[in-house]
């Protein structure tokens, strides 16, 4: 008789498509665990929870159906004892296991967790070690690749990336000769113009809700538990894939920039939880878009197909990269120095700011907001206020439905907050007012006054923006994509600057009530 083997499936290793699960063995356990090991490391949106644990019973029921032999363990079952080796201790002894196999984790503390149990229980880790066969390329082959090298240069990456899996190519060369269209992709929704309305579901999660409740979890944001909208299974999350490219696609790369009060998902997939769960592979959701628009050419350009698939084959696996490239130091990074404490509006949503107050409000509502309402109008106050990066990290890993650390941390703080000094990008990515105005709708509203950088309603973003420049300019005065800031900045009278630098810190000293 061949030994037990029990073989442990994380909350983000949803993958129905894995070689382990090709044939059934009597003497394979798989085993899925709900803890609080993982609901409160930080204060996570509720919605978030609720997509996870939803995701994994679907998940588990799938297996059984299967004919898998699946060990789930709720929250509130009596035998968990909420840490994930002392359960797998647990389960072991009990079903006398003799082999215990996992997949490599995506997250830098379950994967050191991970290895010290293999570790002392004397399991030989390479009988033990799975990939989780999700990724395009492997953490040791990103590194390969920019061994040597002084910088990561993403698009550098993405043209590899294109090659390697002749994506948009001709040959070796991208198809039409251009490799990228992100100046394309900047345009604001025109007035009057209506994106589609989101695919959503409407999913009873009671159960999980109550469970969550009972348990007295500490959670953010809110829900209506009778009308879940995320795709938890993958049949639901096949459906969003099939609804972008049919709905969406001809319009993403135009407006993945763009911002509105009105609309909370625009033109965008809301497809990365269903990829970083792993119910959806990043090539299958690259091969469906792409074959769409093969299809559709005369309605679909180039530029939109091509925005899209460098948010994932470049962005998604970049990221992915850079994060084992880099861990664990990367979480400790502080390039500026920055040291203030979040604003507690952070957790309400409620300034007179129009562009915070509906970009906080949104990921309040839907766990859910694009990339620039996170880079250009959270990321931005962020950086520009000088909040430590830890608050902010903590803040965008819990509110977000996607949000796991690998991807989270590089975004937020390399390059949202600029915390790593340039291994993400290569310059800050903050602005003024005047770029918020330019992709959105949120202006026009506003408290503030978008035209004003000193005195009564002026809004705060100006002054912020011209403050963060002068007091590091030691560090960034040379960067010569952001030269010009500083030639404006210099040429300006002193009394000039030290109205703006007084505006600013009236406004960093009362950060509360903005």
């Amino acid at each position: 008789m061949k030994p037990k083997t029990l073989r442990l499936i994380l909350g983000d290793q949803l993958n129905h498509q894995h070689s382990w699960f090709k044939e059934t063995n009597e003497n394979v356990f798989y085993v899925i665990m709900e803890m609080r090991q993982e609901t409160d490391y930080v204060h996570h949106h509720i919605q978030k929870i609720i997509a996870f644990f939803t995701a994994m019973r679907g998940f588990s029921e799938h297996l059984r159906k299967q004919g898998h032999q699946v060990i789930y363990l709720k929250l509130d079952d009596e035998n968990n004892t909420q840490s994930l080796t002392e359960n797998l201790i647990k389960i072991i002894n009990e079903l006398d296991i003799k082999m215990f196999q996992y997949q490599q984790p995506d997250e830098y503390r379950l994967s050191e967790q991970l290895k010290e149990f293999v570790n002392i229980h004397e399991y030989d880790v390479e009988q033990s070690l799975y990939s989780t066969e999700h990724f395009m390329i492997s953490s040791a082959d990103f590194a390969d690749f920019f061994k040597g090298k002084k910088t990561f240069m993403m698009e550098n990456f993405y043209r590899m990336m294109r090659n390697k899996y002749g994506i948009l190519m001709d040959g070796t060369e991208p198809l039409t000769g251009k490799w990228n269209y992100d100046a394309d992709n900047r345009k604001k929704l025109p007035n009057n113009h209506k994106p589609i309305e989101p695919l959503t579901f409407k999913e009873d999660v009671s159960d999980v809700y109550n469970l969550i409740q009972n348990q007295e979890i500490k959670t953010i944001g809110s829900v209506n538990p009778k009308e879940f909208i995320w795709a938890t299974t993958r049949e639901e999350s096949l459906q969003l894939l099939a609804f972008f490219v049919e709905n969406c696609l001809e319009n993403f790369g135009n407006f993945e920039d763009a911002m509105h009060p009105s609309f909370w998902s625009i033109y965008h997939s809301r497809l990365s939880f269903s990829m970083n769960s792993k119910l959806l592979s990043p090539l299958e959701v690259v091969n469906c878009a792409i074959k769409f628009w093969e299809e559709n050419q005369d309605r679909i350009n180039i530029s939109q197909i091509e925005g899209f698939v460098r948010q994932i084959i470049g962005w998604r696996e970049y990221m992915r990269g850079i994060y084992w490239a880099k861990m664990p130091e990367y979480k400790s990074l502080n390039y500026f120095n920055h040291d203030k404490k979040l604003p507690d509006w952070f957790w309400t949503g409620e300034t007179k700011m129009n562009c915070l107050k509906h970009s906080i409000g949104q990921s309040l509502d839907y766990a859910y907001a694009h990339h620039i309402q996170r880079l250009m109008v959270i990321g931005n106050f962020t950086l520009l206020s000088g909040i430590h990066p830890d608050q902010v990290d903590e803040w965008y890993l819990g509110i977000y439905i996607d949000a796991i650390q690998w991807v989270e941390i590089t975004n937020t703080r390399g390059m949202s907050q600029y915390a790593d000094g340039g291994i993400v990008g290569s310059k800050p990515y903050v602005s003024s007012a005047n770029y918020i105005d330019k992709m959105s709708s949120y202006c026009g509203t506003c408290f503030y006054d978008k035209s004003k950088k000193i005195g009564y309603k002026a809004c705060p973003f100006n002054s912020l923006y011209w403050n963060f420049y002068d007091r590091h300019s030691d560090k960034l005065s040379k960067n010569p994509r952001i030269g010009m800031a500083y030639v404006t900045w210099n040429k300006m009278q002193p009394d000039q600057k030290a109205e703006i630098l007084g505006q600013a810190e009236i406004y960093l000293n009362d950060i509360e009530s903005l």
